[in-house]
């Protein structure tokens, strides 16, 4: 077995590799650069080797200093993670001609899978089913256009080199295959160092499900099972499930035969995994073949109890498979949310700063039920602008499907982050959700529930009055404590009263509260009397209480007059007053907020790519403005209404900060 080697790659995957090593008894050794100088991964490796400025292109995939880095250390095999130079093939070569073992799948396998018209091409020759679409180079905007008229609309743009949703854009017109076409290619230049672009048909109501496959170098080649991954945004994945709500066991067979059978075609060793579209019918078409350690492998961890890293490293050590296609069982359920510095109140665009909270859910592994934090950042940690937006991908498993997504909620809830923008709030809501609740999903899901973004939830009279009575109770602690401050005037106590008024989501709530040693009861002016118990403190950023026998799990935070709650998906502001303090509260005017309609804003910390516009230009409703940049994603910033420009502020090349102006309007 291999002594030590190398984390070809960053944040939580390559904590993830290192854990693995660790267990295995290998040494480690981590490359950073100087945005991640103190970085989690490159504290839990055993050595830490320096390779450039914080843009990847000038650090993480620049082969001549990974390959500098290897050489320094001393390491016998590399392990390059997901992105970065996980499938390129002149890495592969350059490590094979250094003597330094892959831990990968062979080059050949990386250069006909890796390209995505290749592997097409491949694919078909091998029997499998393919979606139709236009396997050549394309020159130009008006032959992406022409050609995207014989597929038929919509169609699927996408990078040949591209993995994680980067180079993707959806056409259902031509001026968006024009706009696609170059948005695409920038970013797969940008990312992959390779621009070269195809495109396909888009098949409506398509599940996005793939397969796991597991090879060595022997001839043995197993299938363990599937992962569904049809909610995306932005053909970026952010929750994987396995297996499938909606394979049977004949699909499935059928899926994992044809997926092994292409691995065998190219001779594939190694972890990989074979991408299908499948429709309402269970038809499946090969979408693509990834030739490396997926970011959702954790679910097929939880599911199988087989761990695919050290699988990896044996298999790169030259070791045939120790399990044979019969000894894969799928057991339980197992679920993946993932976490990014994305802010979904602002259209999940991303968010950088310093992680001023970072306390993920208590990871465990008890009979039925496991919480499980794969994560590369720690609290005190900078988000960074030049990297992909994922920081941690909370995992849950359980017997069966409805107890993993609850297992998944409490987690969420119990999840706790501050000083960025964060999904968090749109994980539980899509956990809460009917269609996810009941496996009805297809990849449209979150473009078709949240065609207007995400503006939060809005919870029911039954899950306001739970969190109602216990800010109540909360609510309580906290005068009770107040009430004992020293250097109160003598005879003058403040007393804590039993009647109280909350004011939450637009409701208002008349109720009285008695207390005893083990909790509090509180009654609802109609009646309703709930019994609130738990161990929660004033100052307490998390509550973890009992309401009427069921679990409550609130993030707690300070506002004048109450607290500001966040559970399920909910950021609410919870005022907790007396009966006089409500009454005069309603004759408050409310704050109006400031008018921005005639400028456009920078939505995000990001730098500016392309300018289009002028002063004096008159541009109409959907007509692009500018473009920024930012995590490895190019956003077109478009006019929301007619209007002359007035003002230019930004240039192409300038780096802004949330809500700078960037241009104003007559």
């Amino acid at each position: 077995m291999f002594n030590k080697i190398l984390i070809a790659n960053r944040g939580e995957i390559a904590c993830r590799v290192i854990k693995t090593a660790h267990a295995m008894g290998i040494k480690t050794v981590a490359i950073y650069s100087d945005a991640d100088r103190n970085a989690l991964h490159v504290k839990m490796a055993d050595e830490a080797i320096h390779i450039g400025p914080p843009p990847a292109n000038q650090s993480y995939i620049v082969i001549d200093k990974v390959m500098e880095a290897i050489r320094q250390s001393g390491a016998e095999a590399v392990h390059p993670g997901y992105g970065f130079l996980s499938e390129n093939s002149k890495f592969a070569e350059a490590l094979a001609a250094e003597g330094v073992a892959f831990i990968g799948p062979p080059v050949g396998a990386i250069e006909k899978m890796g390209d995505k018209i290749t592997s097409k091409k491949i694919a078909q020759k091998a029997g499998v089913s393919t979606v139709p679409g236009y396997m050549g180079l394309i020159a130009d905007g008006d032959e992406a256009v022409k050609i995207s008229a014989q597929v038929g609309y919509p169609v699927m743009i996408k990078a040949s080199a591209g993995g994680g949703g980067k180079g993707m854009r959806i056409a259902w017109k031509e001026d968006e295959v024009r706009d696609g076409f170059q948005s695409s290619k920038n970013e797969a230049a940008s990312s992959f160092g390779d621009d070269r672009i195809f495109i396909e048909k888009f098949v409506t109501q398509p599940r996005h499900i793939e397969i796991q496959v597991l090879a060595d170098a022997h001839g043995n080649c197993i299938y363990l099972g599937e992962r569904e991954c049809s909610i995306q945004r932005r053909n970026q994945k952010v929750i994987e499930e396995a297996p499938s709500p909606f394979l049977d066991p004949e699909t499935r067979k059928a899926m994992g035969e044809q997926a092994c059978a292409l691995a065998q075609a190219v001779g594939y060793t190694s972890a990989g995994t074979v991408e299908f579209i499948v429709d309402g019918d269970r038809n499946f078409y090969f979408l693509e073949m990834n030739t490396r350690l997926q970011v959702e492998h954790p679910v097929t961890e939880l599911i199988t109890g087989i761990d695919l890293v050290e699988q990896m490293i044996r298999v790169a050590n030259g070791e045939p498979l120790s399990i044979t296609q019969d000894d894969v069982k799928l057991n339980g359920w197992a679920m993946e949310s993932r976490l990014y510095a994305e802010d979904p109140y602002r259209g999940f665009l991303p968010s950088i700063g310093r992680l001023t909270r970072y306390r993920p859910p208590a990871e465990r592994a008890v009979e039925g039920a496991t919480v499980r934090n794969d994560t590369g950042v720690y609290e005190g940690g900078e988000i960074s602008m030049y990297y992909d937006p994922m920081i941690a991908k909370l995992c849950t498993w359980a017997p069966t499907r409805t107890q993993a997504i609850e297992g998944m909620r409490n987690a969420l809830d119990a999840f706790e982050v501050e000083g960025i923008g964060h999904n968090l709030p749109f994980l539980s809501a899509v956990m809460d959700h009917p269609k996810f609740v009941s496996g009805d999903i297809t990849t449209a899901f979150i473009a078709e529930e949240y065609p207007d973004g995400f503006q939060g939830v809005e919870l029911s009279d039954k899950a306001l009055r739970r969190i109602a009575a216990t800010c109540v109770a909360m609510n309580r602690v906290a005068e009770i404590r107040r009430a004992r401050v020293s250097g109160k005037l003598d005879n003058h106590e403040r007393k804590v009263g039993d009647i109280w008024n909350v004011a939450v989501q637009g409701e208002s709530y008349d109720v009285s509260i008695a207390a005893d040693p083990k909790g509090a009861s509180v009654t609802f002016a109609d009646g309703e009397t709930l019994r609130i118990s738990g161990d929660w403190t004033p100052g307490d950023q998390l509550a973890v209480m009992d309401v009427d026998g069921a679990a409550l799990v609130l993030k707690v935070g300070k506002i004048s007059g109450g607290f500001r709650i966040r559970s399920r998906g909910a950021d609410l502001k919870v005022h907790v007053r007396s009966p006089r303090q409500a009454e005069l509260a309603r004759l408050m005017p409310e704050k109006v907020p400031a008018d921005t309609s005639k400028l456009l804003l920078c939505p995000m910390p990001g730098l500016i790519v392309k300018v289009n516009v002028e002063v004096g230009d008159e541009v109409q409703e959907g007509q692009a403005l500018c473009t920024v940049e930012a995590m490895k994603m190019e956003n077109i910033l478009r006019a929301e209404r007619k209007g002359t420009v007035s003002k230019v502020n930004a240039a192409a090349g300038d780096s802004l900060a949330v809500d700078d102006v960037i241009m104003e309007f007559e």
